[in-house]
């Protein structure tokens, strides 16, 4: 007891150190790693496929120009019916990129190594005014 009482600024430098090492980790839950500007470039150069994982209610209300509509639940058996190639790259959107990281992760486990979620989804994408399609 006494070497906590005598220390106790060490053990609350490692207590607050090891809560900032969480902070990034924290802040990107439920956000995927490709922003709308590069999923932009990444469609234009490398014709990137859209996988739209939200449910069809969802997905008609906007989305992105040619994007395909697999709702999550449905992933594991349609994915490999609309992207044959795996080496072509795959962004999944969700609507605030919750859903598409896990799509994302569904996606690496069925051998597409190039899947990335779109960051905030469909929110960041209308936000960076970005254009979107109404079916």
């Amino acid at each position: 007891m006494t070497f906590i009482v005598e220390n106790w600024y060490l053990i609350l430098l490692a207590v607050v150190s090891g809560g900032l090492l969480l902070v990034p980790t924290l802040r990107g839950a439920g956000a995927g790693s490709l922003q709308p500007n590069d999923a932009v470039a990444k469609i234009n150069r490398e014709k990137a496929l859209i996988v739209d994982v939200r449910e069809p209610e969802e997905y008609v209300k906007g989305h992105i120009t040619n994007a395909k509509n697999i709702p999550l639940s449905q992933l594991d058996e349609r994915l490999p019916q609309v992207a044959k190639n795996k080496a072509v790259p795959v962004i999944v959107v969700c609507e605030k990129g919750a859903r598409a990281v896990r799509a994302q992760q569904q996606a690496k486990k069925l051998g597409y190594e190039k899947a990335e979620a779109l960051a905030g989804g469909m929110k960041a994408w209308r936000e960076a005014n970005l254009p979107v399609t109404k079916a």
